[in-house]
């Protein structure tokens, strides 16, 4: 069996698809910018080519809504096809069909790429992160209220099971678009918010703000959610519990 390259294996997702694929005996060749001996920067490229030598599976977890997953998409294709990989996993995001968001469409024109590889390939979509909730609410209570979308609903999903899914994927071979995967709960920002400051034991009041644009109504609309499949178990509480220590509720 040849090696799995998992990119952005350092990154949120990446370092979970690591362990579940090393824990099935497979050898994993971690790249991001920083890792070691496979540092790469998939903008440019620089060393790609020795990290993917020999390997026949690539998990492409890396990612950034400042720009660049293009390019860096298409220097990976390129030097996978030169390795002879033969699939290449991708992770999306449920809705970048729907949402008129600018990250929204760059992921979508890289499953295009990746559907257009010449390669095996498997995309798996799945709504929004319990993490990146957090991250978002954690920013907007910085302020003396604590400010969220009017009326948008979420449906956020636990990363390790993510990973495991990819991990599984990974080991099965060349899939094409597989079912998406959502989390087990579709509830308001609003909701989200509540729990959240009572599991960070903080005071704010939840303020719905309504915004415009069509981006705006789609998530108000839940173009970002797949309540067909909330296939996904771990709760956003139980996320909390364990980010905030068992105070969910205190």
């Amino acid at each position: 069996m040849g090696a799995i390259v998992v990119t952005g294996g350092t990154g949120t997702l990446g370092r979970h698809v690591t362990e579940r694929l090393r824990a099935a005996g497979r050898e994993v060749r971690v790249v991001s910018r920083h890792s070691t001996p496979y540092a790469v920067d998939l903008r440019d490229g620089k060393g790609l080519d020795a990290a993917l030598a020999g390997a026949t599976t690539v998990v492409h977890c890396a990612t950034t809504p400042t720009g660049g997953d293009e390019r860096a998409a298409r220097r990976l294709i390129d030097a996978a096809g030169r390795a002879g990989v033969t699939q290449l996993v991708y992770i999306s995001i449920v809705g970048v069909d729907r949402v008129p968001l600018g990250y929204y469409r760059t992921k979508l024109a890289v499953e295009r790429l990746v559907e257009h590889s010449g390669l095996g390939w498997t995309i798996l979509r799945t709504t929004q992160f319990h993490d990146l909730v957090v991250r978002l609410l954690e920013g907007a209570a910085r302020l003396p209220v604590l400010p969220v979308p009017a009326g948008v609903p979420d449906q956020p999903v636990e990363v390790r099971e993510v990973a495991e899914r990819l991990a599984e994927l990974a080991l099965a071979g060349p899939a094409g678009r597989v079912p998406d995967m959502g989390g087990p709960e579709v509830r308001t920002l609003e909701d989200l918010a509540r729990a959240y400051l009572r599991a960070a034991g903080r005071r704010r009041r939840v303020v719905p703000v309504r915004l415009w644009g069509r981006a705006y109504r789609a998530y108000h609309e839940g173009g970002h959610l797949a309540p067909g499949r909330a296939v996904g178990t771990g709760t956003f509480e139980d996320h909390l519990a364990r980010r905030f220590s068992g105070r969910v509720g205190a």
